[in-house]
């Protein structure tokens, strides 16, 4: 009697043990996913002062600003990651125009606001690529647990399946050509 209690007793620890995991694990990927957010937001956030800046030094380049402007639109009003991750590559394809445009104006290379931004920006997109890879981790951790014995039995059990990866869009793989 004594022994079969030991053994429900070590069999229930077991189950809570497992069921923690996958909690933990959800819940990290849940930061995780938030952190990206964050990032995402905190870039929003610093491209109006930058579009500002180059507004005063390049007034016939309303093209290009109103594609950063509505690119960062879409961006905080995207809902769910796929949204937004297909939202980010645009904002950065527009971005990477502004700063092409600022090539062809040094006083607004010069400009301490401008730079300070830039500089900004480059440790946000740093920020984003770290949160990401963080994502990534915690998803790899997770289906590990789901895809391995005995973590498969218990995710077969509590019902988890393997998460997707966030994925970087095709055009984001090319190789960058640099001219001189």
């Amino acid at each position: 009697m004594i022994l079969l209690i030991i053994i429900l007793g070590v069999a229930a620890l077991i189950f809570f043990i497992y069921f923690n995991r996958f909690v933990i694990l959800e819940n990290r990927i849940g930061n995780s996913l938030s952190q990206i957010d964050v990032q995402l937001k905190r870039r929003a956030d610093l491209i109006p002062n930058l579009i500002e800046t180059v507004k005063g030094y390049a007034k016939h380049e309303k093209e290009a600003i109103k594609a950063v402007t509505d690119a960062r639109k879409a961006l905080v009003a995207a809902k769910g990651i796929e949204k937004k991750v297909k939202a980010d590559e645009k904002l950065e394809k527009a971005l990477k125009t502004i700063f092409a445009i600022a090539e062809g104006y040094p006083d607004l290379k010069a400009n301490q606001n401008f730079l300070e931004l830039q500089r900004e920006l480059s440790a946000t997109e740093d920020k984003i690529a770290y949160a990401r890879q963080y994502y990534n981790d915690s998803i790899l951790v997770f289906n590990n647990l789901c895809k391995t014995f005995p973590g498969a039995f218990f995710a077969k059990l509590y019902g988890k399946k393997p998460k997707e990866y966030l994925k970087i869009a095709e055009t984001e793989k090319k190789p960058v050509k640099v001219k001189f």
